[in-house]
């Protein structure tokens, strides 16, 4: 069946449990279908979700690399070309199949509901279906993320002030430039919306000695930051609140940080998102917005099968550009931008790293198809970022006040 789909050379071995195979013989990787069951996922999800399924169920592996970290079997991947079969192909493809091998397994348990069938859980982008996608992705397993994530526990993008840098010197430049460029001074207030475990929260008050307040959907995420805080000693100037970013009590901040929640918001909920911002702000009050992004504004803002059913349920992407003009229109202005892309392929590569040195560990907290998962889904993003397939992007903006004051200063004062 792969020969008769693959257009030119398979640049890989694959081999399956009848004893067949196709492709070089001397290539380190090799695609291996282990049963019958993975060869009904492969033949019922085409694609990278088929393939997906069988690989976090074990019945298909990936020979020569481990599976914290299969970056390398991804490249070669990437050059695997298929082709459409024609009907006739299809109708002798079903013959020597059989139609109870096109009958689809369950799916592992790690799978969300497709998005059609998500209704039960409200309306994509209502406070409940938003709470159960969160909780679903961020409320896995706090000591699982300490391993992969490291002491900073940032689940986002790091700055790297230089490629040997440490993971934990990266991000703690990240948070550092995100208070710079909100010119973060003490005395000043903070809120971070979708402040994961904190990180931002606990740097700002630490080092700039602002006054925070984090919110985040995870009740783990909300636990974990708030004893956090009070171990460091900062609970008298922070704290975090577990609750949707809608409800952040209070305005007139000085500043608010969104660092990797616009993912989550949805497309058609940005002109609210910006208006909320702009209503927590006080007049030359900044928002300094991170996220992922695409590299054309014009694309479809779903993400694809496996990020969908696996990692991000409902995550909406799209280019800078509409994230620009949604806050333009919300009646701030837009003072800067940068993509960060390169150093979100670090990151990653970073985070899979931990995932290999911590895998039995790992494995033993949250079981071996969910570690395969976070293997799988942190390679192909490494990738996708080194492509271009995918952007990070911040965007510095300000709320003027009625004469049009931003509070700015000629040139930057943050690249210093």
């Amino acid at each position: 069946m792969v020969s008769k789909l693959t257009a030119g050379e398979l640049p890989l071995r694959f081999e399956a449990y009848d004893g067949s195979g196709f492709g070089p013989t001397d290539t380190r990787i090799t695609m291996r279908l282990k049963n019958e069951r993975g060869l009904r996922y492969l033949a019922t999800a085409p694609g990278d979700l088929g393939m997906a399924r069988a690989y976090v169920r074990g019945d298909l592996d990936l020979e020569g690399i481990h599976p914290g970290d299969p970056y390398d079997a991804l490249r070669v991947m990437g050059r695997w070309r298929f082709r459409r079969p024609t009907a006739a192909e299809v109708a002798t493809l079903v013959r020597e199949m059989g139609w109870r091998r096109l009958v689809p397994p369950e799916p592992p348990h790690q799978e969300a509901q497709p998005r059609w069938r998500r209704v039960a859980e409200g309306l994509r982008h209502s406070r409940h279906r938003d709470a159960e996608s969160i909780q679903r992705h961020y409320d896995v397993s706090n000591d699982f993320y300490g391993m992969v994530l490291g002491p900073s526990m940032a689940y986002t993008c790091a700055v790297f002030p230089t490629v040997g840098a440490s993971l934990e010197e990266a991000q703690a430049e990240k948070f550092d430039l995100v208070c710079r460029k909100l010119g973060l001074e003490p005395g000043m207030r903070l809120l971070d919306v979708g402040c994961g475990w904190g990180g931002m929260v606990r740097h700002s008050v630490r080092h700039y000695g602002v006054t925070a307040i984090g919110i985040t959907l995870s009740a783990e995420q909300a636990k974990w930051g708030q004893l956090a805080l009070e171990h460091d000693g900062l609970g008298g100037r922070a704290k975090i609140i577990h609750g949707d970013y809608r409800d952040a009590p209070d305005s007139g901040y000085d500043a608010v940080s969104s660092i990797g929640l616009l993912e989550h918001v949805g497309v058609h909920n940005y002109p609210a998102y910006f208006g909320f911002v702009r209503d927590r702000l006080r007049d030359g009050g900044r928002l300094l917005n991170h996220c992922i992004t695409r590299p054309r504004n014009n694309t479809r803002s779903t993400t694809g099968a496996f990020i969908d059913r696996y990692v991000f349920p409902d995550g909406e992407l799209t280019g800078s550009g509409r994230i620009i003009a949604a806050a333009q229109d919300a009646g701030l202005e837009v003072r800067h931008e940068e993509n960060l892309r390169e150093h979100y392929a670090l990151t990653l590569q970073h985070w899979c790293g931990n995932l290999v040195r911590h895998w039995d560990d790992c494995v033993a907290d949250v079981g071996e198809g969910t570690a395969r998962v976070w293997g799988l889904y942190m390679a192909g993003s490494r990738f996708g970022f080194e492509r271009n397939d995918v952007q990070l992007h911040q965007v510095l903006a300000v709320k003027p006040g009625a004469d049009g004051d931003s509070g700015f200063p000629l040139r930057p004062t943050w690249l210093s």
